[in-house]
């Protein structure tokens, strides 16, 4: 009889690991709700940075929030589909440094960590917007 409990509670166990290796990067940081929360600290996060505040000043930051919250449903597997501009039109004439860019993304993860983004899903977003690099820095 403890045999059979044991083996049961170890179904049970590695069922619920393998549900949450199942669920979307979207689902995993908590919806639109997760993500517009993500968005609103980045944003904040910007705010409060000078120098890169500097490349936000002609934005509409309504406009950037809501193509942002799309763009991050998108990517993550949420059930968005990103319509607006590409990263090129976005970011042609900005001329942003690499050192800038890479601020950005220093940005982002201080954002993710006041979000309390475990760190393999902060890494997994990274690596989903990385090749999205070259589309934005000195074009």
């Amino acid at each position: 009889m403890k045999y059979v409990l044991y083996v049961f509670a170890l179904v049970v166990l590695l069922s619920g690991c393998r549900a949450t290796n199942q669920l979307s990067l979207y689902q995993q940081l908590d919806g639109q709700q997760g993500i517009e929360k993500l968005v609103d600290s980045f944003i904040n996060q910007i705010g409060h940075d000078s120098k890169i505040l500097e490349y936000f000043k002609q934005a509409n930051v309504a406009h950037f929030r809501q193509g942002f919250i799309s763009h991050l449903c998108s990517v993550t597997d949420g059930p968005c589909s990103y319509t607006g501009d590409s990263m090129i039109d976005i970011h042609t004439g900005m001329n942003i440094s690499e050192k800038d860019f890479n601020r950005v993304v220093e940005l982002l993860i201080n954002a993710m960590d006041e979000q309390q983004i475990p760190q393999r899903l902060q890494n997994t977003l990274l690596e989903r917007l990385a090749p999205m690099r070259s589309q934005v820095i000195n074009i």
